[in-house]
């Protein structure tokens, strides 16, 4: 009896044995199912906040350029007004100028009337070579 004893042990060991080999081949696999699954939730999340990490940054990007932009325009006009003005304020110099050139050759062309005719005649003496010339 020992040996049929010992036989029958054996084949209840090693049917428990393959018995939970399976259990823990079962074990394993749901738990490998577990973390797959764990990870792909993970993934969801993290391409989530990554898009909306995306989005945030183009928003931003988007308003730094229109401030950029706005800046700039600012200050062109501020240049330009800038440019407008003195431009004004030298048409104006220019034109007091031409002002108090003519009341000098009028002056001189009433206290001396001779000389003035003169010069004219020199002026359009001069003139007419430069046209004939070309």
């Amino acid at each position: 009896m020992n040996s049929d004893t010992t036989g029958r042990q054996s084949q209840v060991s090693s049917g428990e044995y393959a018995g939970s080999k399976e259990g823990v081949a079962s074990a394993s696999r749901d738990s490998l199912a577990e973390d797959v699954s764990s990870l792909r939730e993970d993934m969801a999340k993290m391409h989530e906040i990554l898009s909306k990490f995306i989005s945030e940054a183009g928003g931003q990007a988007a308003r730094t350029a229109r401030n950029v932009g706005q800046t700039v325009a600012s200050q062109l006009g501020s240049t330009a007004s800038g440019i407008a003005s003195t431009g004004a304020d030298m048409a104006s110099s220019a034109t007091e100028q031409f002002k108090t050139v003519t009341n000098e050759l009028e002056g001189v062309a009433r206290k001396n009337p001779l000389g003035a005719l003169a010069g004219a005649l020199v002026i359009g003496i001069v003139i007419g070579l430069i046209v004939r010339g070309r």
